[in-house]
């Protein structure tokens, strides 16, 4: 490996570990949307079911994490606004290595939304 690659290595993985947890991320005027689905059990199942399809293989079908990919059922991710969820699910974070799931309708993301704030209330 060239010295080159190596300091691109290094630099990369300064800038993953100076990231803020997602949610925090999220721009304020994202953060503060309200989730339009919020209570409503039907989509908190369908959030589930779209969990276990489209975020399992790297979360985990618990949601509880699988090697470096970290658990979504810290308070942090419960507990967090429903927009930044929102705006994690639809713009995903590079560096953290999440893709975008902005190809889901508008409705499956709140839904996944709902299912992730109810994790911790199992």
């Amino acid at each position: 490996m060239t010295k080159l690659a190596i300091a691109l290595c290094l630099f990369a993985a300064s800038l993953m570990a100076a990231q803020p947890f997602l949610p925090g991320q999220a721009p304020a005027r994202h953060a503060d949307r309200e989730n339009p689905l919020a209570g409503d059990a039907r989509a908190q199942k369908a959030g589930a079911k779209l969990f276990d399809h489209e975020c399992a293989s790297c979360h985990g079908a618990g949601a509880g994490g699988i090697g470096k990919t970290p658990s979504l059922r810290q308070s942090a991710v419960s507990g967090a606004k429903p927009g930044a969820l929102y705006w994690v699910i639809e713009n995903g974070g590079i560096f953290h290595g999440m893709p975008s799931f902005a190809h889901l309708p508008e409705r499956e993301r709140w839904q996944l939304v709902t299912f992730l704030q109810s994790l911790n209330n199992r």
